[in-house]
């Protein structure tokens, strides 16, 4: 055992004792206890599902994550790893994720770099965010076409980017953002900066800590005097339009009591009154089940049926930003553009997450990547926004359907849908077109340009019925052949203005 790790258990032995001493003290049944009963029995869950999903949210289709915290201080981990994890990998010596990384090589790159006595806490201190300017990060997103944003108020690490007195206590030392680093809150400013742009501005908050003194000890201290007023502080400061749980998959509601936070969110918080968006990570086996919109993470196909949703993942492997990532690890812009359509066509949105570094700029990458995506909108956006799913929401090629993205693999890397879309493996099927739908108004949006022709099929237009081609003036023409419908493309002009990311057939008055 190395001197790090002797200091730390030392120090976790001594906070524990005196939790479960505190604990021990306290052995009345409380009303906390009764409640949970009481919650059960009025079906708190099923009053939770049925709250409607606004109507802003299944319009947007395009969000903006973003992971920020003491990680970016070291903004490394091997490639195909959470770097925003490195506590983790650190302290617990283990490791998951693409290329079968050495557990060892995030210890060994903090003692190589920060010394064999050095602590992931000391990253608190080293977080200084001195060029942070949320206006910029708005305006930037703005220009990628992006409707919403969800900012890290806390991570799995426990620190908290707004001056909070829960993150310290049983810890004993300074784990906030008013505190430490940047000592200044940095939740206040960016949601004024949002939603000054018009932006619907969002948190992110785990549940659980990984190495919180209170966590692993029986009985509800760490959710009764921890967890609940955090969070309760948290809503009632900056009333944030959607709040994403996350770290909820080690206990059900019976622990976490999330379902009674909920009622006091929706019925007593300051944001009782507004129309407040939340997800499903709420309880072990709450994703996709309890909660508001569902979400994915790393995935490629979409949810079944008509319940909204979204993929959330990084332009590379990571969310936190991540040093060790070259440009082959980035998402290109075809894909990401491709990637966005493939969702939307399923139904569902897309939370596209940036990394900013320690100081608070988002890495000129990930800015060139919104910009590209944005650049795409600006001409296509119809077919993208306020739109939902088509009676189908691909049109194959022939050949085998089944593409296996994610074998041997724990992320799948964003330039997946190019091997679905325009660059298969042989013998393999492609998605021709992607649907989307608006009123009387099919978007067909094309992954490649087709040269002269393009048969949509099983598409019933009507006398009225139109087709375009977003960004070119002009009707194009088109002859039935039965349910099929034969679209004739003109010649194919560089001058024109649209991108060879997708190109877009708007077909109206479909019947």
């Amino acid at each position: 055992m190395d001197k790090r790790d002797l200091k730390s258990l030392i120090f976790s032995l001594v906070i524990l004792f005196s939790s479960i001493v505190v604990n021990a003290q306290d052995t009345t049944k409380k009303e906390w206890d009764v409640k949970v009963e009481v919650s059960k029995a009025s079906g708190l869950w099923e009053k939770i599902d049925a709250r409607p999903i606004p109507d802003w949210y299944k319009d947007a289709k395009f969000g903006i994550f973003i992971h920020w915290g003491p990680y970016a201080v070291p903004s490394w981990s091997p490639v195909g790893t959470y770097t925003e994890w490195y506590q983790k990998w650190l302290q617990s010596k283990s490791i998951f994720g693409n290329n079968k990384p050495d557990p060892k090589a995030v210890p060994k790159f903090q003692n190589e770099v920060y010394g064999d006595e050095s602590s992931y806490y000391d990253f608190g201190k080293m977080f200084k965010a001195e060029l942070y300017n949320p206006n910029e990060w708005a305006e930037l997103f703005n220009k990628a076409g992006a409707k919403y944003v969800v900012l890290t108020s806390k991570h799995h690490d426990g620190f908290t980017l707004w001056p909070n007195k829960q993150a310290q206590n049983a810890r004993h030392f300074k784990w906030n953002a008013g505190d430490i680093g940047p000592k200044r809150d940095l939740v206040g400013p960016y949601m004024e900066a949002m939603r000054t742009a018009g932006l619907k501005a969002g948190l992110y908050y785990s549940l659980y800590e990984w190495y919180h003194p209170w966590y692993n000890i029986p009985g509800d201290k760490f959710v009764k005097e921890h967890y609940h007023p955090q969070f309760k502080d948290l809503v009632n400061r900056y009333e944030p339009d959607i709040l994403f749980a996350d770290g909820e998959w080690d206990h059900k509601d019976d622990y976490w009591k999330s379902g009674e936070l909920l009622t006091w969110l929706f019925n007593e918080s300051a944001s009782k009154d507004k129309e407040i968006l939340i997800n499903d990570r709420w309880f072990k086996g709450s994703r996709h089940k309890h909660g508001g919109y569902y979400t994915t993470e790393y995935e490629t196909e979409g949810m079944e049926g008509n319940h909204p949703w979204e993929e959330n993942r990084g332009m590379g492997f990571s969310f936190g930003y991540n040093r060790n990532e070259n440009i082959e690890d980035y998402t290109s812009p075809k894909a990401l553009v491709l990637m966005l359509c493939d969702l939307v066509s399923m139904g569902g949105n897309l939370l596209l997450n940036v990394g900013p570094s320690s100081d608070g700029k988002i890495p000129v990458i990930m800015q060139e990547r919104l910009l590209q995506i944005g650049s795409w909108l600006d001409i296509n956006g119809e077919a993208i926004y306020g739109t939902r799913k088509w009676i189908r929401s691909r049109q194959w090629s022939k050949g085998n359907r089944n593409h296996e993205p994610k074998k041997g693999k724990s992320y799948i890397g964003g330039n997946y849908i190019l091997k679905q879309t325009i660059n298969p493996e042989p013998g393999m099927a492609v998605k021709e077109v992607l649907f989307t739908s608006k009123k009387e108004n099919v978007y067909a949006i094309l992954p490649k340009w087709p040269g002269k022709k393009i048969v949509i099929k099983d598409i019933n237009l009507s006398s009225r019925s139109k087709i375009t081609l977003l960004g070119v003036k002009g009707s194009l023409s088109c002859k039935k052949t039965g349910k099929n419908v034969e679209i004739t493309l003109p010649n194919y002009n560089p001058n024109w203005n649209i991108s060879n990311y997708a190109y877009v057939l708007k077909i109206s008055k479909v019947n």
